[in-house]
């Protein structure tokens, strides 16, 4: 009963409140850390919420609905090993006790974008798994190109012939150099969600690896005075 009207609260504080959001990013499979500066107070609890309570403190001993979340310090908040699936809104409500008065709790919302470098040969298939349940749009930034150009809506599909979708995967078939560059996951309110970068693997020619094998097994001997 207390977490179902902890988070009805929690989700009341999201709608009401005027603050601004804090920006994060962090490489998929590494961590990131929600900062919550709690300037040496007295906290009494602490909770983290996306849709549902994922971790909650209550006099420092800590319940968390996800392994790969935890508390560090006093109230910073550690997400560990990154997947796209983690990208959005996190709201993280700090309790705090006053031997004279009681505080206002500090309520921060962070947007979380998920980062990911990935290399692809010319002629293969290049299957992003981004179509997130909160994914709006896909964009796509050409490495020699100004403009965004826009490659999946959702309720409109796609805007290619070689764009399929497979199993939450966009899939891209027959890479060309063209298709190199940055994709960008935007949710309904045009915030980013991921950001894809997207390289052409370089394949070298026969004679290309002959000579950089010849590379490695010249010496050099100074000349003789």
């Amino acid at each position: 009963m207390f977490k179902l009207f902890n988070l009805l609260f929690l989700m009341w504080l999201y709608n009401n409140s005027g603050s601004s959001t804090i920006p994060l990013s962090g490489i998929k499979g590494g961590n990131v850390t929600l900062s919550c500066k709690s300037e040496d107070r007295e906290i009494v609890s602490i909770d983290l919420s996306r849709l549902k309570i994922l971790l909650s403190c209550q006099n420092e001993e800590c319940k968390s609905e996800n392994v790969r979340v935890f508390k560090e310090g006093s109230c910073d908040i550690i997400i560990k090993d990154l997947r796209f699936s983690d990208a959005g809104k996190y709201i993280l409500r700090v309790d705090y006790k006053n031997p004279q008065t009681e505080l206002e709790p500090q309520t921060l919302e962070y947007q979380l974008c998920i980062q990911d470098y990935i290399s692809v040969k010319k002629g293969e298939e290049l299957k992003l798994d981004v179509l997130l349940i909160n994914a709006d749009k896909v964009v796509h930034l050409a490495k020699r190109s100004t403009g965004r150009k826009e490659g999946w809506r959702r309720g409109h599909g796609v805007s290619s012939d070689r764009m399929t979708i497979r199993d939450r995967n966009l899939i891209i078939n027959h890479f060309t150099a063209t298709d190199a560059g940055t994709y960008e996951v935007l949710d309904s309110e045009g915030q980013i969600l991921i950001m894809v970068t997207v390289t052409e693997s370089r394949t070298e020619s026969k004679d290309e690896l002959n000579y950089i094998n010849d590379d490695k097994t010249t010496t050099y001997f100074p000349p003789s005075t």
